[in-house]
């Protein structure tokens, strides 16, 4: 188990913390939780503001396939897929890629080329036996769930891929990126410092690797 870092290549922004302070409410958070067209395509205040493919996971495919030692016809599980971005990027490097996602409006708009390859589903129960896949990615979705299914959710990305997971969660180091944290995220039920993490990670005998993303 590491810490890893294979989202290097991903553009930074900025988020805009004090405006999403100052414009979260008891209903942005719920409508945001339902995972739907505002969420993915509405006004930033409930999400992403406009959920659209622009080539950005294609070097973070390569980094994953290059991080397992992945090979054409390997089969990955990306936990959390949205419109299946990164699936259909690994699809295009001759990665035999799935996905599941809680979403119906995202697999309702999903990229045409990962058709039939995403289905609806949670993290704390995926339907796949024990070592069906050659990697398993969890990238900013586990910490949606309670502690409790974030737990479950680690075994069963480890039981699918020992030793072949890769999990990124959001985390912050100080007190007020705490707190900052806390007045901008929508979504997230469990989230803590990395040693909280890691302590989860240990309690769930995960023996993959893992990030942060720091606010």
């Amino acid at each position: 188990m590491a810490e890893v870092n294979l989202l290097k290549s991903l553009p930074t922004g900025k988020r805009n913390v004090k405006a999403r302070e100052q414009a979260k409410t008891a209903e942005h958070i719920r409508i945001s939780k339902e995972y739907g067209m505002e969420y993915f395509d509405g006004s930033r205040e409930y999400g992403y503001g406009g959920y659209y493919y622009d080539g950005r996971w294609v070097p973070v495919a390569k980094d994953i396939i290059k991080h397992f030692g992945l090979k054409s016809g390997d089969k990955v599980l990306d936990v959390g897929c949205a419109k299946g971005f990164l699936v259909k990027d690994l699809l295009a490097e001759g990665i035999e890629a799935f996905g599941i996602d809680i979403s119906e409006y995202a697999l309702m708009n999903c990229e045409p080329e990962v058709i039939g390859r995403l289905q609806i589903g949670s993290a704390e129960k995926l339907p796949f036996p024990d070592n069906s896949f050659d990697a398993v990615l969890a990238i900013n979705s586990i910490h949606n769930l309670p502690k409790n299914l974030c737990l479950e959710a680690v075994r069963e990305i480890e039981r699918l891929a020992p030793n072949k997971g890769f999990i990124q969660v959001d985390s912050y180091l100080t007190k007020n990126d705490k707190r900052l944290f806390e007045s901008w995220v929508l979504t997230a039920l469990f989230h803590g410092y990395p040693d909280e993490w890691i302590r989860l990670f240990e309690q769930a005998e995960y023996t993959g690797d893992w990030n942060w993303t720091i606010l």
